[in-house]
């Protein structure tokens, strides 16, 4: 499932470059007309005209004036950050088990087959939680002790397979800023480049520089508000699927424990 998502991710960052490419190459094909056409007045294509410009095209037009090298890091790290986020997502939706049904289940199949009728209905179940069941009946010849202890083993076996990818999230979430803090060094030493090429400090001198600074640092901060989001949200979902296991996990052993007697 990872590796369908990771796919859909470069295939969404493939997308958007072309998009992206040709984009530029409509601002650059009037380029010419508007360099002959210099003194003509400029009519702002936002506010003056009236139209309403598309949000998908506003957003094309911030990213090439953002720079094209720093917020296509920015994107990839947003792409990756959410295809890894939502593959949590579903991986842990689908770990979700009916705790109490599947220890009556258990109950019920101890009582009428024993452990191997008890195993089955583990095999079964999807989820975490069954999983454990499983692994703690495959030692209940050994003793409630060696079970408890295996289920406590398991256990964090399974919570190590609930939060694999999380570090590479908390990794997109602390380089998306990092990735616009640098972009905006460099739009401010274009700035001071452009001043000390012009010997003046007017504003149309410093406005692109400081207008790429800006862009760069927005989608930074913006790339890694909607990646802590969906971080926490996960980290939510693991924290309830812990606690519903370590409630099983008691009550499952006491199940054993009656079953032995």
């Amino acid at each position: 499932m990872k590796k369908f998502f990771m796919f859909l991710a470069v295939a969404g960052l493939m997308t958007f470059t072309a998009n992206i490419a040709s984009a530029q190459d409509e601002q650059a094909a009037p380029a010419a007309t508007e360099q002959v056409a210099a003194d003509e007045p400029v009519t702002d294509l936002f506010a003056g005209s009236g139209e309403e410009v598309p949000l998908h095209q506003a957003l094309k037009t911030k990213f090439i004036e953002g720079g094209a090298g720093f917020m296509s890091l920015v994107l990839i790290c947003l792409i990756l950050g959410l295809a890894l986020a939502i593959e949590r997502i579903l991986y842990l939706s689908f770990s979700k088990t009916n705790t109490t049904k599947l220890l009556d289940k258990v109950e019920a199949a101890l009582k009428e087959g024993g452990v191997e009728k008890a195993k089955e209905v583990c095999r079964n179940t999807r989820g975490p939680v069954a999983s454990i069941f499983y692994q703690g009946l495959l030692r209940a010849d050994q003793g409630v002790d060696v079970v408890e202890k295996t289920i406590v083993s398991y256990g964090s076996v399974q919570m190590s397979l609930m939060e694999k990818g999380l570090g590479w999230i908390s990794l997109f979430i602390a380089i998306a800023p990092s990735l616009g803090f640098l972009g905006t060094v460099i739009g401010m030493i274009q700035a001071f480049d452009a001043i000390q090429a012009a010997g003046d400090i007017s504003p149309n001198v410093v406005a692109g520089g400081m207008k790429v600074a800006l862009i760069t640092t927005v989608g930074g901060l913006i790339v890694a508000v909607i990646l802590q989001l969906f971080y926490n949200y996960i980290l939510s979902k693991i924290d309830t699927l812990t606690i519903d296991m370590e409630d099983a996990s008691i009550r499952f052993v006491d199940t054993m424990v009656k079953y032995n007697k």
